[in-house]
């Protein structure tokens, strides 16, 4: 049986400022220019970019959105559950992984503009996933708010905010 350990030895991922684990394994060579980019964004950016992405039942990946669309692969462990909510305040929770018998989907996309959160379904374990940012990942398209600010714009999500730690 393959370990969260493993993993983390095996594919060298280091700890992500949100929460988990990751290492970028790849970035698109091609370039879209600004002006073909929707608004807001700073400047260029590659076509996608890769990770690999991983959390422990001991960790969580805190509230935060992103300027681009983000496509969730899973790959092993038990279920991921993404915590979602959209720019009108509505909250919904996706399975990731692969029981379809259970509600679990094996890929899924946050919508650009979605705050998500992300933590291990199951206790004493780990969920392994890769995620690819179209267009590619920059921390100048990266929010993440503390749990104040986001119970100030969702104040009838407070008890879904703080069930991530109040990061």
């Amino acid at each position: 049986m393959v370990t969260s350990t493993d993993w983390i030895q095996a594919l060298r991922l280091i700890p992500h400022p949100e929460g988990g684990f990751y290492r970028e394994f790849h970035r698109s060579e091609h370039i879209l220019g600004k002006k073909s980019l929707p608004g807001g964004f700073t400047g260029k950016r590659e076509l996608a970019s890769f990770i690999y992405y991983m959390l422990t039942s001991e960790n969580f990946s805190a509230f935060h959105r992103l300027r681009s669309d983000e496509v969730w692969h899973f790959h092993d462990g038990s279920a991921f559950l993404l915590h979602l909510i959209n720019p009108h305040g509505v909250y919904s929770v996706i399975r990731l992984g692969i029981e379809a018998n259970t509600g679990q989907v094996p890929c899924f996309v946050v919508p650009a503009g979605y705050y998500f959160a992300a933590e291990v379904a199951e206790e004493n374990s780990f969920a392994l996933a890769s995620c690819t940012v179209i267009p590619g990942f920059s921390f100048d398209d990266f929010d993440m708010p503390t749990a104040e600010e986001l119970i100030s714009i969702f104040p009838h999500l407070v008890n879904e905010i703080m069930h991530f730690g109040g990061r």
